[in-house]
């Protein structure tokens, strides 16, 4: 099993960008999905790719907002976050898909990195 490290989190003010990144330990064909969870709330989806098909979701909170690419070379998905606001603050994860398909079900993943915290302030 690979491993996930996320990096790229911070502290920035509203209107700010962020850009994460999921680097895999070894390459995968597997899909890839961005999670958050804000203190007191649950964990949720912000985005996936499908590595084979290059199907991409998004959650509603975060379209025309964040993008989500990869860098096959590199095996490594990226999350670009633009204009950022106080709810987008919460600690993020990337996370493999059990299968080629990355939906936007959590359950579907079986492989998580540690988390990175980005903090929006007002």
């Amino acid at each position: 099993q690979v491993q996930l490290v996320e990096s790229g989190g911070g502290l920035v003010q509203a209107g700010g960008s962020l850009r994460l990144s999921c680097a895999s330990s070894g390459r995968s064909s597997n899909g890839v999905g961005w999670f958050r969870q804000a203190p007191g709330k649950v964990r949720e989806f912000v985005a996936s790719l499908s590595w084979h098909s290059g199907t991409i979701y998004y959650a509603d909170s975060v379209k025309g907002r964040f993008t989500i690419s990869r860098d096959n070379a590199k095996n490594t998905v990226y999350l670009q976050m633009n204009s950022l606001k106080p709810e987008d603050t919460a600690v993020y994860y990337c996370a493999a898909s059990e299968s080629r398909i990355a939906t936007i079900e959590s359950h579907d993943y079986n492989n998580w990195g540690q988390g990175t915290q980005v903090t929006v302030s007002s």
